[in-house]
């Protein structure tokens, strides 16, 4: 269980622990969609059939594996490659990319979640710690976190331990007196407890616990984590 006495700060997890992502995403791509529509409609009657959308993405993913970390570079270089194959501008990648990553921001904290990071921040310095691209400081979480860092930013994803290490170095704390918070068992609590984090799964699905390692704190929703640890 926690050791309380130790935490002197924590960091978040952001898609899918303070707001449901693929609604976020969905939407997205959608202003991405109608943008192509306008301003590159042969590009936009190719993504508009599902199975050529995602074999270029998985091709770019493929061909660009060192950048795994990096979803905005993966997601303009998509954008560029459906532009070429379709014969139009490839420059529009990045106005193109602007349009979605704008919307991406647009994200729907799930119900409570404004109120706990309230509460949490009244006690802790708070970051953000994402593989994704959401940008904390752009959603209404943002006047609650004192920072973030995020794979792109910092050239590793999750579990590395070394963007756990870094994130506890960004608040100039040893590893042990940060509490993470997540909602991947693997990425975010076998990451962060292998970094020297305390840790704790935000488990909105109910899924079972799927490593051998003792299960860590296990909530349903950050006001529930907010009860166990604000005494």
């Amino acid at each position: 269980m926690l050791q309380l006495s130790k935490i002197q700060a924590i960091t978040l997890d952001l898609d899918d622990t303070l707001w449901p992502v693929w609604p976020t995403i969905a939407c997205a791509e959608q202003v991405l969609q109608d943008w192509l529509t306008l301003h590159a409609p042969q590009t936009a009657l190719l993504c508009a059939q599902p199975a050529l959308k995602h074999a270029i993405r998985a091709e770019i993913n493929q061909r660009h594996a060192d950048q795994a970390h990096d979803l905005s570079f993966l997601r303009r270089e998509a954008i560029r490659e459906s532009l070429l194959r379709a014969g139009e501008a490839p420059h529009l990648a990045e106005a193109a990319f602007e349009v979605f990553f704008a919307e991406r921001q647009n994200v729907k904290l799930y119900d409570g979640v404004q109120h706990a990071l309230a509460r949490l921040a009244a006690r802790y310095p708070l970051v953000g710690l994402s593989n994704g691209n959401a940008d904390v400081f752009l959603t209404e979480a943002g006047p609650y976190f004192k920072g973030a860092l995020s794979a792109r930013m910092f050239g590793v994803a999750k579990p590395d331990t070394r963007i756990f290490q870094a994130a506890a170095a960004q608040l100039n704390l040893p590893a042990e007196a940060v509490l993470h918070v997540g909602d991947d068992a693997t990425t975010d609590v076998m990451g962060a407890l292998n970094a020297g984090m305390q840790t704790a799964w935000i488990n909105t699905q109910g899924h079972a616990w799927p490593h051998a390692s003792p299960q860590p704190l296990t909530v349903s929703h950050l006001a529930e984590l907010c009860d166990h640890i604000l005494t």
